[in-house]
């Protein structure tokens, strides 16, 4: 849209939109409204701040947008000349974008579902393809494309049985860090089959390069060891089960393991300042479809299935875990008492979901799925979005020393938002309609996502 309206004419284009998509009301006014708003001066007046800096909701304040971050944030800010005004008429509700720290996703249209979806951070754990990291995500973070700015870990193991890239000596290791480096990666993600030497040298290196290492278990070196070496976050909850607890390695006609071995595992989880991916409803979905290929088959039905590449959904069909025998259900009650228990020791939890090469992980709304169960396992609504907002971006700051801050309603910060009709503290499932989403400074209203969305589904369908 362009500054060809003057203040009062943006404040009622952009009100009555909001009226008329938000707050109940009739049609839009323009067509321009399914439009972005480009970086600027914008400003949300009559909102109900859900800063997530602590439990609390700030009523009725004013928050300035300019270049892409927060400038501002009060009751009595003045809104500046020539801002693009958007009314929350004293009802609806602005709160951080929410992040998801385990995505597999490599394509332009995830992104968009993503940011449909109110997600506006998202960490890629690995396998992308190079037109992705050397395209896509500078595009992406430069805000010439819609969806959330993305960082990205290169994933490395010592075996190629799950087909990541291998290395053998410390030497390729500290290779490959510098190789990562080289490409625009942020992250360095450790798997299952490392040796012990070539774990150690790629924390070493990572150090040294400012490339942190997150991700598995590895199964020689052991969660306790790695995160004493400097591992930044383990990137699943049930990795413990694996290298931790005494039921490793895990099949499902293993017993769960006892309650009383979860003290020691948040200990050394607290000793080393380390994060841990909370992704309980990735495990429960994986449980779900264990040994039950009509469980596939009803997620292939569901709607969100619309915004699944062809592919993706190929990759559905031929999922693994349906030829399983056992069943998951007692691991995945205890992951819910650990989850919990971690959460109330303290234990710095971030949400991630592994979408979409897991069948019944669509980008976006996985997330939206992941809040819910953590509040079903016991986490208060607060708890489970500081998981989604403020801590990731606490992870961010510490993992990389110079990035934008984000996951706080806070001047300064990136200006990732997203507007509510309800209070996501209240109830989570809110977000999963929003009024609108903005990603780096760029708002998105309602009527644009829901057309990305259609876009999205329409491509597909062909």
């Amino acid at each position: 849209m362009k500054h060809r309206f003057g203040i009062i004419g943006r404040r009622a284009l952009l009100a009555g939109f909001l009226a008329a998509q938000a707050l109940g009301g009739t049609r839009t006014q323009a067509a321009a409204e399914t439009q972005a708003l480009a970086q600027g001066t914008i400003v949300f007046v009559g909102v109900n701040v859900v800063p997530m800096d602590s439990l609390r909701v700030l009523p009725d304040e004013t928050v300035v947008v300019e270049n892409g971050r927060i400038a501002a944030v009060g009751a009595s800010v003045a809104v500046p000349a020539h801002a693009q005004v958007i009314d929350g008429h004293g009802r609806a509700f602005l709160s951080p974008g929410l992040a998801d720290m385990h995505s597999h996703s490599d394509t332009k249209r995830d992104l968009e579902v993503y940011l449909a979806n109110g997600v506006t951070s998202l960490l890629n754990m690995g396998g992308a393809p190079a037109g992705f990291i050397d395209r896509i995500v500078p595009a992406v973070n430069a805000g010439t494309i819609p969806g959330p700015h993305v960082y990205a870990a290169f994933r490395v193991d010592g075996s190629p049985r799950y087909g990541n890239f291998v290395v053998t000596t410390p030497e390729e290791a500290r290779w490959l860090v510098r190789l990562a480096k080289t490409n625009g990666y942020n992250f360095i993600k450790v798997y299952n089959d490392l040796s012990p030497e070539c774990f150690q040298a790629l924390v070493e290196e990572g150090h040294a390069q400012g490339l942190a290492v997150v991700g598995h278990g590895v199964t020689r070196v052991g969660l306790e060891h790695q995160l004493d070496a400097g591992q930044v976050m383990v990137a699943h909850t049930e990795e413990f089960l694996y290298t931790t607890f005494a039921s490793h390695p895990g099949e499902a006609q293993d017993p769960a393991p006892p309650l009383d071995e979860i003290p020691r595992a948040i200990a050394f989880i607290l000793r080393d300042h380390a994060y841990v991916t909370a992704d309980l409803n990735t495990y429960a979905t994986i449980a779900r479809q264990w040994g039950r290929p009509e469980v596939v088959a009803a997620f292939l039905r569901s709607p969100e299935a619309r915004y699944l590449a062809p592919g993706r959904k190929l990759e559905w069909r031929d999922e693994d875990y349906v030829r399983r025998s056992g069943s998951l259900a007692a691991k995945l009650r205890f992951l819910r008492r650990f989850t919990k228990a971690m959460s109330d020791a303290g234990v710095p939890l971030i949400t991630g979901t592994d979408a979409p090469p897991i069948a019944g992980l669509v980008p976006g709304f996985s997330l939206h799925d992941d809040l819910r169960a953590l509040v079903e396992a016991g986490l208060t609504p607060y708890q489970a979005l500081a998981a989604a907002t403020r801590t990731p971006g606490e992870f961010i700051e510490h993992s990389l020393p110079g990035a934008e801050a984000f996951g706080v309603v806070a001047a300064g910060n990136r200006a990732d938002l997203v507007l509510t009709d309800g209070n996501p503290l209240k109830d989570p499932a809110t977000l999963r309609k929003p009024l609108g989403v903005m990603g780096a400074g760029r708002w998105y209203p309602r009527v644009r996502l829901e057309a990305m969305l259609a876009a999205v589904a329409r491509d597909y369908a062909r």
